[in-house]
């Protein structure tokens, strides 16, 4: 069962890197930070590629994956910074496992891989979850749950990154097929730094080095624990995958929403912990019924 205590651990960095993050985003620009985070975590995990297993030879369609998963992957984490900087983690977080629920409309287009009943099943624990993550019990039973998702401004981007990552996660399939897993991180978080840079420069320009760069210098230690994270994350879940289905991977490394709800609970004083954690609970739950192959 070692690949289960590796894809628990790539839950655990998953949600230290969305609280590592959430810190640095308190006085820096997610794109900042973005720049930051993503070209720490592409040298880390480049270095150990290169230490590990060196360069793969590359495919045909490495190229087009990449093109098109970076430049989505740009704007996904862009999104998905500006998510939980707006907004509470415990409240944002777990609706990126609405993802699968898009990957039944994506899959077949791109890959060609079609949804079964057990899909079904996962998608109508994934629509429950994430009405209970928005209830209060003080409204009842009514639609205003569904209502908060379309109404809150940091849950409404988290559902537009779910629907990116369900169509950047064939492409992933595809560049991982064309390289090597650990050659394609470091390719995306290499190419959302890069991505990062105009934006970066931009803001310079228009407020001054001093006003941009000096609430870096202030946050550099969780902009590079955030990186840190990450690349260790994505390194235990590659660990897991030799090990065990993808499916199953992804549906435990999802745990992180959970903890990332306690995360907000303790350390930003978040509230609504139990519907929150019941809500999560339920949509990894849907994540881990769409695995069962």
């Amino acid at each position: 069962m070692l690949w289960l205590l590796l894809s628990s651990g790539s839950a655990l960095f998953e949600a230290l890197k969305d609280v590592t993050s959430k810190q640095a985003l308190k006085s820096v620009d997610e794109y900042s930070v973005l720049l930051g985070f993503s070209l720490v975590g592409a040298i880390l995990m480049g270095s150990w590629m290169l230490a590990t297993e060196g360069l793969p030879t590359l495919g045909p369609d490495y190229g087009k994956a990449l093109l098109v998963g970076g430049s989505l992957n740009i704007l996904s984490f862009t999104l998905y910074f500006r998510a939980i900087k707006t907004a509470d983690l415990s409240l944002t977080v777990p609706l990126v496992t609405l993802t699968p629920l898009f990957l039944l409309v994506t899959s077949p287009m791109i890959v060609g891989e079609w949804p079964t009943a057990l899909d079904a099943l996962g998608v109508v624990f994934l629509i429950v979850g994430s009405y209970v993550l928005n209830l209060k019990p003080s409204q009842g039973f009514t639609l205003a749950p569904l209502q908060a998702i379309a109404t809150n401004a940091g849950s409404r981007t988290m559902v537009g990154v779910a629907f990116i990552w369900s169509i950047t996660s064939n492409f992933d399939k595809v560049g991982t097929l064309n390289s090597s897993s650990l050659f394609w991180g470091t390719s995306l978080l290499a190419t959302v730094s890069v991505g990062m840079v105009p934006f970066v420069v931009q803001r310079v320009l228009h407020k001054g080095f001093h006003a941009v760069i000096g609430p870096m210098g202030a946050q550099v230690k969780f902009i590079v624990l955030a990186g840190l994270f990450i690349a260790v994350g994505i390194a235990l879940q590659f660990a897991a995958l030799t090990m065990a289905p993808v499916a199953q991977v992804i549906a435990v490394k999802r745990m992180s929403t959970l903890i990332a709800v306690v995360f907000g609970y303790f350390l930003f004083g978040e509230t609504g912990l139990q519907e929150r954690l019941l809500g999560a609970a339920i949509m990894v739950s849907g994540v881990a019924i769409m695995a069962i192959d």
